[in-house]
């Protein structure tokens, strides 16, 4: 028999939390988040989401066991300023066991029907800053601290179920042998000099928080045109300042100015942290501070995290002037691995930018779309 629980407590919260780490416990690739983070995330006192969206967490349990979990979400700015009718679902995890995947999504379906909602997808998070889609393929590959890694069953549950795949998203990588500088050196002064443009770049972290509400609008007003983005608040720029930030090494933040100091351009690189969360399992003390603090340092691969781009500046190569800046970073640190976080497959524009670089697609994922009429 499987039993529903909501997880309305901090001890239940904790089971939540926790649970993946028993599913996923001494897996190659799974990369396990830090306990009191994800606890601070589904907090509604911490995480600013929930000013503008509602969440409930459950469990299921099978002979007293924890057998899954899921997050159902609605964001109100989605359903009302995007008129997108929709209930999501987030943090799903789940033994290979279909009637427990079913039982989970019936509290999906309850918050939905209860708000004459239409449809259901994910998984998702709260915003197009949290994590999303379920791995389609790239099983053995190593997470990131920014995906859900997830086992080949996930899908089939959900096919098996009546869901149908609403977005693909595909992970790209390459060497950084492979970066031509052909292809942004030159164009790189000269779209300066015809644009009037700087680069900023930082050795500090305290030197980059005055830029970062301009950042978050410019990312705003970057990805407003796709289907799928929902803006960043004020109060979600705080929360995400204080949260990421201190992570990045300054050095791997860009910036682009316009002559009166207007933001045109951002990039955001992160170092890659899986093999240091592995080892922190859960954890930054006692030793979980010192794996991260050294991949911060000495990690040769790094993610492409985030690139905004004002539309008045789209396709005059502005680029060329990221890209510029990163090859003298990387080549000074040694970097040998480029890896792009999840981009919508339909996204040419950004598939375009890197296309001199011969990038190959190693992970797949989506996210699930299913009526609520069915």
């Amino acid at each position: 028999m499987i039993t529903i629980v909501e997880a309305n407590s901090k001890k239940l919260l904790r089971e939540f939390v926790n649970f993946p780490f028993a599913l996923y416990k001494n897996h190659p690739y799974w990369v396990p988040p830090l306990i009191n983070d994800e606890l601070d995330t589904f907090d509604k006192t911490k995480n600013p989401a929930f000013t503008s969206a509602e969440a409930y967490f459950y469990l299921a349990y099978q002979d007293n066991k924890v057998v899954g979990r899921i997050a159902t979400i609605i964001n109100w700015d989605e359903v009302n300023n995007q008129q997108k009718k929709k209930v999501r679902f987030g943090w799903w995890d789940v033994i290979d066991d279909i009637e427990v995947t079913k039982a989970l999504l019936e509290k999906v379906y309850e918050l939905g029907k209860k708000n004459n909602l239409e449809y259901v997808e994910g998984p998702m998070g709260f915003s197009n800053l949290d994590k999303v889609g379920v791995l389609t393929e790239g099983f053995d590959e190593i997470g990131s601290m920014i995906t859900w890694y997830n086992y080949s069953y996930y899908a089939v549950h959900l096919e098996r179920l009546g869901y149908v795949k609403e977005k693909e998203y595909l992970e790209n990588r390459f060497p950084f042998s492979n970066v031509k500088t052909e292809f942004f050196v030159k164009p790189n002064e000269l779209i300066k000099r015809r644009y009037q443009l700087t680069a900023l770049n930082f050795t500090n972290t305290k030197d980059i928080m005055p830029y970062v509400d301009k950042m978050f609008d410019l990312f705003n007003a970057s990805y407003a045109s796709l289907s799928s983005f929902v803006a960043i608040t004020d109060v979600q720029k705080e929360y995400f300042k204080k949260k990421y930030i201190s992570f990045i090494n300054p050095e791997y933040i860009k910036f682009v100015m316009d002559k009166d100091d207007n933001m045109v351009a951002f990039s955001i690189v992160m170092p890659s942290f899986s093999e240091a969360l592995q080892k922190a399992k859960g954890k930054l003390f006692p030793f979980g501070f010192y794996h991260l603090l050294k991949a911060k340092k000495e990690s040769k691969d790094v993610l492409f995290y985030l690139i905004g781009i004002d539309p008045e500046y789209q396709s005059k190569g502005v680029t060329a002037i990221i890209f510029n800046e990163y090859y003298t970073t990387f080549k000074e640190k040694g970097i040998q691995n480029c890896i792009r976080t999840p981009e919508l497959e339909d996204n040419h524009a950004i598939h375009n930018m890197w296309k001199h670089f011969d990038p190959v697609t190693f992970k797949r994922r989506r996210t699930y779309k299913r009526d609520l009429k069915e």
